[in-house]
């Protein structure tokens, strides 16, 4: 393959990614969530959404996939820890740490379906 297929692909796969990325932010807002940050980054790693409804905020990574399962298989251990890392980092920085609650959800984005919102996946 050429380097430019790659290049297409690999745009193709993050324009996917950011477009997932938005419907999982429409779906929780039409939850009652606020959302805090979009592509929060640290040195240690970096979270997709921070979502806040009242006291609890949550930590999403969110998953472009053929179906649920492959979505939450595709979260592994290492990025688990990344993503926990970040959340440790944010929180850290909020002026009211003392008294949230926080959690770490997936959302799954398959092709015609609504959004999977599965909390406190890990």
């Amino acid at each position: 393959m050429s380097a430019g297929g790659k290049l297409t692909r690999k745009r193709r796969s993050e324009r996917k990614g950011r477009r997932a990325e938005w419907l999982a932010a429409f779906a929780l807002m039409l939850k009652g969530y606020r959302i805090s940050a979009l592509r929060y980054k640290t040195p240690l790693g970096e979270i997709d959404l921070v979502a806040r409804k009242g006291d609890l905020i949550a930590f999403i990574e969110v998953k472009a996939r053929r179906d649920l399962a492959a979505g939450v298989d595709s979260v592994s251990y290492a990025s688990q820890r990344r993503i926990r890392a970040a959340g440790d980092v944010y929180i850290s920085r909020q002026p009211d740490a003392e008294r949230l609650s926080w959690r770490f959800d997936i959302i799954v984005v398959s092709p015609w379906r609504w959004p999977v919102h599965l909390e406190d996946a890990f």
